[in-house]
């Protein structure tokens, strides 16, 4: 079943997009949470973190890449907190791993 970060990824639905190459894809969160909210997603389609196989981790350090690209351009270098959710216990909805960049204001302690 594609999700919908699959549809956006295939160009079926929009997103005000800020970054592509030929493997991830990034766009601004429909709904942020903070002044800049972005999300990085894996163009290869995995369910979650979990589900990364040992030969795909450098297109997680890829994202990862990406993530420090944005921040700088977004100006939030100096604060931004980069997550994932993995599975339904830890409140994952769309289950295409991403990543979520949040940052432009001053974050809570998450404990």
């Amino acid at each position: 079943m594609t999700t919908v970060f699959g549809k956006i990824i295939a160009g079926e639905l929009p997103c005000d997009k800020v970054f592509e190459n030929e493997r991830i894809l990034a766009f601004k969160d429909i709904a942020p949470v903070a002044p800049v909210h972005l999300l990085i997603v894996p163009k290869k389609v995995f369910p979650d973190l979990q589900s990364v196989p040992l030969e795909d981790l450098p297109l997680i350090a890829e994202c990862l890449s990406v993530a420090q690209k944005l921040a700088l351009e977004f100006g939030i270098t100096e604060g931004y907190r980069l997550l994932t959710n993995n599975g339904p216990d830890s409140g994952q909805v769309v289950f295409h791993l991403h990543f979520h960049l949040i940052g432009g204001r001053k974050l809570h302690h998450l404990g």
